[in-house]
């Protein structure tokens, strides 16, 4: 089984104000292009983290500070191409995601070439996430890296901590542009630009110092006013209107159907502000949704067409959804929550992990390439493949099966939230509490498979009415 090259997730970023308890919130779906890739969930020492790092696909060495912060990694389990830790929370509560692959076009790319020797997402949080004390200082650390060793491919990455939201999008192989995302919106990020109005003179944006200047020296910008970083650096392609724009229009949809809009359009927002404040629930269904409802749903009533015309959000490509969430209304010991689950988000349910921790559950931990059901990562995929079957027929178990495990996982929260004041070693506390998550997790998503497979084999094609 070979590692892959990333280049199909999903984001979701919502800021403070934004959500139903006050917390910060980035998310995306870590997806690849085969269908399996063993996950495993980590968490990363000090003593554990590289001083002399090489990249392994581009080759780059790169060497690194001596004082790393401890914090949560979701890696690949076979480590041929690299590790590729995806997403993690600091021991600061400082999160960050990497990477959502987006695109840009042949004059960006004329300018400034990307750089093979350079850095990716292999290496991205690696790199950034154990040295960085704010969102903000996230942004400027990996800006620096990216002008210093360039990057050989576009990318978007999060950064959030109790406070704020930043959203970088590479630009060629050697530039880049940040922005804070506002308190009070949320973003649906898919595979492409995404950013859109840009002000080189706000304190909520940040960007290579020479970017303006690039703009006007080549001519690069379409509009008679104003800056938009995605007509001048992006694409607006034919694929963009199948592949990317469905994603972000049905995201919206989900939190904003009163404004319409279609799903092929190019300049659908960047910014949006939800009619409600938003929840992890609300978060998961958005990075699990296959366009329900619609004539576009896989699964649903449109023609052939219409059914495989877009691209879904929830895929058979993805590896594992997170959910970084940095809470505000609990002490900062318990403030950073990575939510996690594995596989198809068709039929998962998020598990919120603390990340305050110096161990992660067995189960968990390290799904190798040899297929193990006592293991979360491979028991996922097998349940998302049986509900791919018959969707419709196994529907009603799996949405009984999110909602009963998310209050589990709610209570055993709302529990451990209570207790831990006045606990000698905050560490084995929560360490235990995710121990009791984990198996709660493995011991419902268990059930699931059986449910459906006693629902399944009664409605076998291999059947016949007439009894001995």
């Amino acid at each position: 089984m070979q590692n892959r090259v990333q280049g199909s997730c999903t984001t979701v970023l919502v800021g403070k104000n934004a959500s139903i308890d006050g917390s910060t919130i980035i998310s995306r779906n870590d997806d690849g292009h085969e269908a399996l890739d063993p996950q495993r969930f980590d968490i990363v020492k000090p003593e554990d983290q590289p001083r002399h790092y090489q990249s392994v696909l581009s080759g780059v060495k790169i060497k690194l500070p001596d004082n790393p912060l401890t914090y949560s990694s979701t890696p690949n389990a076979v480590l041929t191409s690299g590790i590729w830790p995806a997403a993690g929370i600091n021991s600061e509560n400082i999160a960050m995601s990497a990477t959502e692959t987006i695109t840009t076009n042949s004059q960006t790319l004329g300018i400034d070439p990307l750089e093979a020797g350079g850095i990716g997402e292999e290496d991205l949080v690696t790199l950034v996430l154990p040295y960085i004390h704010s969102a903000k200082e996230g942004v400027q650390r990996l800006g620096a890296l990216l002008e210093k060793y360039g990057t050989y491919e576009p990318n978007g990455i999060a950064f959030s901590d109790k406070d704020e939201v930043w959203w970088l999008e590479t630009i060629g192989g050697h530039h880049w542009a940040a922005v804070r995302i506002p308190d009070d919106a949320y973003v649906v990020a898919p595979n492409r630009r995404n950013i859109d109005q840009f002000d080189f003179e706000s304190e909520e944006t940040l960007c290579s110092t020479d970017l303006k200047e690039l703009i006007e020296t080549y001519h690069l910008n379409p509009d008679h006013d104003g800056y938009n970083l995605r007509h001048i650096f992006g694409t607006a392609s034919i694929k963009d209107t199948v592949y990317n724009n469905p994603r972000t229009w049905y995201g919206q949809q989900y939190f904003n159907p009163e404004i319409k809009h279609e799903p092929m359009e190019q300049d659908l927002p960047f910014i949006c502000r939800a009619n409600r404040k938003i929840s992890i629930e609300d978060v998961k269904f958005v990075l699990s949704a296959h366009f329900e409802n619609t004539k576009y749903d896989p699964y649903g009533n449109g023609t052939e067409v219409e059914k495989t015309l877009f691209r879904p959000i929830g895929i058979n490509r993805n590896h594992n959804v997170h959910i970084l969430q940095i809470r505000n209304d609990v002490p900062a010991e318990i403030a950073g929550i990575h939510w996690l689950a594995y596989g198809a988000n068709t039929f998962n349910a998020v598990v919120p992990f603390y990340a305050n921790v110096l161990d992660t559950p067995s189960c968990y931990k390290d799904a190798t390439g040899t297929f193990d059901l006592n293991n979360m990562y491979w028991l996922s995929c097998t349940t998302a493949l049986l509900g791919d079957t018959d969707y419709n027929l196994y529907v009603d178990l799996k949405n009984t099966f999110e909602l009963e495990t998310m209050a589990v996982f709610h209570k055993i929260q709302h529990e451990t939230d209570k207790a831990v004041a006045g606990q000698q070693d905050v560490h084995q506390f929560l360490q235990a509490a995710n121990e009791k998550l984990a198996k709660e997790a493995l011991q419902w998503q268990t059930k699931l498979l059986g449910d459906m497979v006693v629902l399944g084999s009664a409605n076998m094609k291999l059947r016949y009415n007439l009894n001995d």
